[in-house]
Order: C-alpha cells, then structure tokens, then sequence
C-alpha cells in the first residue's frame, strides 16, 4: 500500500454529499481564515454529517469498508479527539470490534489519562480520523497509541486536502493512510454542480500549491 490512498468508489459520492449539507464551504471571494492564520477558499466541517442519518450511515459504512479492505486484521478501532471521536465509535459498532479514543493532551485531573479505553499492548489497532490537512495532530495519536504499546495498522479519514507536507508526514512516520474522499474530487464534483465554473476552478486549485501564502 502506498502512503496515501484515496478510495475512488467513494471519493466522488462522499465529496457531493459533503458539499450537498455544507459541510464543505467553498468561496473564493471572501476567503475562511484557519486557525493557523491562512486564508483559505474552502472550509470543512464534516461533524455536520453526524446530523444527517442518512449521510452519517454511508460514511460509517465507507470508513469500515475500507478497514476491511486495507486494515483486514484490525483487532480495535481508535478515535483521534476530537472530531474523530464519534466516527470512531460508529465504525467500532459496524465492525463489532473494541473501541478506545487519543485525547490531544492528558487530562488535567482523574488518572490524567491521554488514550481512553482499554490498552492492550501488541493489539492491532486502525486510527479513524474525520480531516486530514497537515497530519499533524493525526500522526500525534497515532504516536501516542505506539507509545502505550499498541500496534497500529494505519489511519482511515473521510477526507484530505492532499497537501504535500501530509504526505512527506504520514511517509515519515510509516503510517498507511486511506481517505474517502479528496481536495482533487471535491473540485470536480463543484464543478459538476455548479458551485463553481471552470474559470474560478483553476483560482482555486492555486490555493492548494501554496496554502500559506496564497491570497
């Protein structure tokens, strides 16, 4: 398996869907500004979903889906807090399998846990992700998890930006990715419906060369 893969029977479904509630954000003119400082053209909040039954359901079946293809001796499924949280607890009910979910910190009181759940060292466990943009905080987890002793197979997410700096980070750290969905058919898929025409297309695909100092 390569670094990074997009799973092309879903990519275009999930990139409509997304965009069908508003969960993706696209505008070019009044650009979103990230919590990093950058100005963007989309913006994505895929906790939205969970709203939707409908949408919700086709994501968990995705997302345990494709663990059965490329994570096929999973033994637990963990949740990266906080928007991975409840996608984790939805596909560990799918695949009937342990759950447990990585805090981006120790709790500050109690037993000051940074992993919920049982840890068992050398179980197999596939991290499940809601966004990937720069893997940082992704990659974190999973780091967490090794640390504890655990055994981690790869991470699947619903979608990604397919930024550069992602891929050198996840290849870096010899974590496997699988994403639903990506910048690249989310595009297309606006296109097709209208949300933007071929002209503002190729503005906003710049975006994605040079996130930092794009305007």
């Amino acid at each position: 398996m390569s670094t990074i893969t997009i799973q092309e029977k879903t990519a275009g479904a999930v990139a409509s869907k997304l965009l069908e509630i508003e969960a993706i954000k696209l505008n070019y003119k009044t650009p979103f500004t990230w919590s990093s400082g950058w100005k963007s053209p989309i913006y994505c909040d895929n906790r939205l979903a969970l709203s939707y039954p409908a949408i919700r359901t086709f994501i968990r079946q995705s997302l345990s889906q494709a663990i059965r293809e490329n994570f096929a001796g999973a033994a637990c499924i963990a949740g990266v807090a906080t928007a991975g949280v409840p996608q984790g607890a939805l596909v560990a009910e799918e695949l009937e399998l342990p759950y447990i979910y990585v805090r981006p910190k120790p709790k500050d009181h109690g037993m000051g846990n940074l992993i919920e759940g049982k840890i068992t060292r050398g179980q197999k466990v596939v991290l499940i992700e809601d966004l990937i943009s720069t893997g940082g905080s992704s990659l974190k987890a999973a780091q967490a998890l090794q640390e504890a002793g655990f055994h981690v197979l790869g991470m699947v997410a619903i979608f990604t930006y397919g930024f550069d700096t992602a891929t050198t980070n996840f290849k870096e750290a010899g974590i496997p990715l699988v994403c639903l969905s990506d910048f690249s058919h989310l595009l297309q898929e606006a296109v097709n419906k209208n949300y933007l025409k071929e002209d503002e297309l190729i503005y906003v695909k710049s975006w994605r060369l040079d996130p930092a100092n794009w305007k």
